[in-house]
């Protein structure tokens, strides 16, 4: 059986942008073609989405654009806007404090995913990067499919080059688990023993520091949304095969489950969203804190850091990242 496709709407350059629904046990999603964006995911008994989400396609061109998406082909931060990549010097457009974030303007959240497949729970997406765009060499292509089952959902990425590149795709979802208009109370047990710090600009100094004494989510603990999480945590050192990463549970006992390949798990309290004037899924914009962003990946600014693990891509190489996201009710 096919998924359910329908027209979205359009970007401002008039691009159509389809919205694809799936289902399976108890859970249903659904993924729009610009950015691969889970726009919305629903667990059977709970009356709200458990993702931030806007029905207004102008909202995911403005302050939502990396709401849900695939962020890439370099998610997190590069110090300076500027990396050497198989010995070659490469420049790109700095959107943060002189840094780069999430790869700019023609990064994959912003761009139109071709539907490769599509079945009631199964669907893969399509993206073509040509060399040079953003600053990033080599043609890439980047697919991403969605599997629903009972209540799991799990993402495989994949990536190829025809020249050496970097590569580092997240999915940046923001998880709310109470239907609330912030997270506070939802309680995050992360399995990391370190962290990386990081400077004013939110650049990892280049040291893995134990999480006793500050971020220290082993055993779990409701977030103090005042003390600042931006911050990579450190799995392994290596990705591997997939494993326990993190559970988020909010005040009502719903419950997220993260298993991954990667090293690394980016944790930001959504302290900066700010939606306003596009409605999220309740019919009013989202503030400060409206949800939690779980973004496994490898470690951010790896160029400028040899002992992180590698972000390169070369070509005959195949980029493989998988996440799953388990859900349930209190």
């Amino acid at each position: 059986m096919t998924a359910q496709i329908r027209r979205f709407g359009t970007t401002s350059a008039g691009e159509p942008v389809e919205a694809i629904r799936l289902q399976a046990g108890e859970l249903t999603a659904v993924v729009l073609t610009r950015g691969a964006v889970l726009q919305d995911l629903r667990l059977a008994g709970v009356p709200y989405s458990l993702t931030l989400g806007s029905d207004v396609p102008a909202a995911y061109e403005g302050p939502m654009g990396y709401c849900g998406a695939i962020v890439g082909p370099v998610a997190n931060r590069i110090s300076g806007a500027a990396a050497t990549v198989g010995g070659r010097p490469c420049r790109f457009e700095p959107n943060e404090r002189g840094n780069l974030l999430h790869s700019g303007a023609t990064g994959l959240h912003a761009r139109i995913w071709t539907i490769v497949s599509a079945g009631t729970d199964d669907l893969t997406l399509a993206c073509d990067l040509p060399d040079g765009l953003g600053g990033f060499p080599g043609n890439r292509r980047i697919t991403a499919r969605f599997q629903l089952a009972g209540q799991g959902l799990t993402l495989t990425l994949e990536a190829t080059t025809d020249a050496p590149t970097l590569m580092n795709l997240a999915n940046h979802s923001y998880w709310t688990l109470d239907g609330r208009a912030d997270v506070a109370g939802h309680r995050l047990r992360v399995a990391a023993d370190r962290y990386l710090p990081v400077d004013a600009a939110l650049i990892p100094t280049g040291e893995a520091r134990a999480v006793v004494g500050t971020f220290d989510l082993r055993g779990g603990r409701v977030l103090d949304l005042g003390e600042g999480y931006d911050h990579n945590f450190c799995l392994t050192d290596a990705p591997g095969p997939l494993a326990f990463a993190a559970e988020l549970t909010g005040r009502t006992g719903v419950r997220l489950t993260l298993e991954t390949t990667e090293p690394g798990l980016q944790v930001y309290d959504g302290r900066g969203v700010d939606t306003a004037p596009f409605p999220g899924h309740a019919g009013q914009p989202y503030g400060a804190h409206a949800g939690i962003a779980l973004e496994a990946q490898r470690w951010p600014d790896a160029p400028a850091h040899p002992g992180f693990p590698p972000i390169t891509l070369d070509p005959g190489q195949t980029y493989r990242q998988v996440t799953r996201f388990s859900f349930a009710r209190g």
